[in-house]
């Protein structure tokens, strides 16, 4: 008898699409098709078809006709999901001691397309300011400390396809809208391993970033301090860049993959 905490999907191709990467998930090697469906109960026909759809999308991968194996797509997502938590886990407290020193809201946001989403965030009523983007918020690349972060480790032409993309948009008076002005700006952001935000996207407020990486040397994420245009000190900026770098530490990473 199931427990009641145990639930079966609603639609019975999601339902027998997880049976089948559950069988696959139990060999170490490529499955035969005879194999799975005994494992499974399905008909070959059956699980054939449903296997031929979970391989256009790489969940599934067919190294020669007849067997299959998991797929490259689930690897990826499997990365994605640990590394959203093992950033925020590693973050917490680094962020805590760099908020207790700045009294301003420190974020900690990732990348999803062509915007950054915060994930965490420290802060208190002593910093004077609202924190307009609660956790989950998102906002455009170009008009974010972190957001210039990830552009800048990008290459040339993928900038460009963002910026015919997005267009560009600002949403200040001082925000970037010409492609020029972004590759100058990126170009300084790699130069110097950090990155700022002047009033581009929210008028009154200013931020600095540093870069998050991984134990591969991947740019994962990005810590920034936020606050008031003019208390922004330029001092921070070497704690930033030092509590971000003993993030990536605890990720894994070594030596200076800032700098490009």
């Amino acid at each position: 008898m199931k427990s009641q905490d145990t639930k079966t999907p609603t639609i019975q191709v999601l339902e027998r699409s997880f049976a089948l990467l559950d069988v696959l998930a139990s060999y170490p090697d490529p499955v035969s098709l005879k194999t799975i469906s005994e494992q499974t109960g399905l008909h070959p026909s059956t699980a054939h078809r449903i296997l031929n759809d979970l391989t256009i999308g790489r969940y599934v991968d067919r190294p020669e006709a007849g067997s299959y194996r998991l797929g490259m797509r689930l690897l990826e997502l499997g990365n994605l999901v640990k590394a959203r938590l093992d950033v925020r886990e590693a973050a917490l407290g680094p962020m805590r001691d760099l908020h207790k020193l700045t009294h301003q809201p420190v974020n900690l946001s990732m990348r999803q397309g062509d915007e950054i989403v915060y994930i965490e965030r420290t802060y208190s009523e002593r910093s004077g300011m609202q924190v307009v983007r609660a956790i989950g918020g998102r906002a455009p690349l170009h008009l974010t400390s972190t957001g210039k972060l990830f552009l800048a480790h990008d290459d040339p032409q993928r900038v460009r396809a963002y910026a015919t993309r997005t267009g560009l948009a600002g949403h200040t008076r001082n925000s970037i809208t010409e492609l020029p002005v972004l590759e100058r700006e990126l170009a300084r952001v790699l130069q110097q391993g950090s990155a700022r935000d002047d009033e581009e996207l929210e008028l009154g407020v200013r931020c600095m970033a540093a870069g998050i990486f991984d134990d591969q040397g991947k740019l994962v994420a990005g810590l920034s301090i936020s606050a008031p245009a003019d208390r922004l000190e330029d001092g921070w900026l070497a704690r930033v860049k030092e509590t971000a770098a003993q993030i990536s530490a605890s990720l894994g990473h070594r030596g200076d993959t800032a700098r490009r």
